[in-house]
């Protein structure tokens, strides 16, 4: 079972604290995150490009001359994709990228992104975000003192707290490259985006208990009973 030091925002260590090995013990599993990536994305696509058809151009239908005697080919409506200003063949429309993934596909993504990043030493475990006052100058000081860059200069880094901490989320929403979440949203792609992460350890105890395979499997077989 995987152990992990604590740290305060003073970024002094206060204990240790053990990790669930089915959830941040897994193997690195590329394929699976990069299919996660991928869903994640697809369904981020607003899907809103579109071209006029010669039914959405504006224009008359008149026949712009004979059919025949003129020498010249033959016409039919200056919306034709033929013309300048004419209609688009064949152009985008508005269409819905989204795709369901499985759910188990998903979690074992984030399962697997989670140990990498423990392994690789980019997943730090803070006691507790508390802070005084919603001031953005007192989340930069942290930052600083956590070793993840100053107003000039910041590494890309990934909150994972209860978004009821308000303070956390005020201070932070100016702050380029930081991102604060919660344990149910987070997701693969803030995973591989950012190169720091930062986990309260009630979040940690949420995510243990939401990722846990076995639970879902005991959730499973109690729906089946039912």
């Amino acid at each position: 079972m995987p152990t992990a030091k604590v740290r305060n925002l003073k970024n002094t260590d206060v204990g240790d604290i053990e990790l669930s090995d089915a959830v941040f013990g897994v193997e690195l599993n590329e394929s699976l995150i990069h299919a996660a990536v991928r869903n994640y994305l697809a369904n981020r696509r607003q899907g809103t490009s579109a071209t006029k058809t010669r039914g959405n151009v504006s224009g008359s239908g008149r026949k712009l001359w004979k059919q025949k005697g003129t020498g010249r080919a033959r016409i039919a409506s200056l919306r034709s994709p033929l013309w300048k200003g004419g209609g688009n063949v064949h152009g985008p429309q508005p269409r819905d990228w989204s795709y369901k993934m499985p759910k188990k596909m998903r979690r074992g993504a984030l399962r697997s992104a989670l140990s990498e990043r423990l392994r690789e030493g980019n997943l730090i475990i803070i006691d507790d975000f508390s802070f005084n006052n919603p001031k953005t100058k007192e989340f930069l000081g942290l930052m600083s003192e956590l070793g993840f860059g100053d107003k000039k200069k910041q590494i890309k880094t990934l909150i994972v707290d209860s978004l009821d901490n308000s303070n956390l989320v005020l201070a932070s929403r100016n702050v380029q490259k930081t991102k604060v979440t919660n344990s149910y949203g987070l997701n693969v792609y803030d995973l591989i985006y950012h190169e720091k992460l930062l986990i309260s350890k009630t979040a940690i105890e949420e995510l243990s208990h939401m990722l846990d395979p076995h639970r879902e499997k005991q959730a499973v077989e109690e729906e089946a009973t039912v």
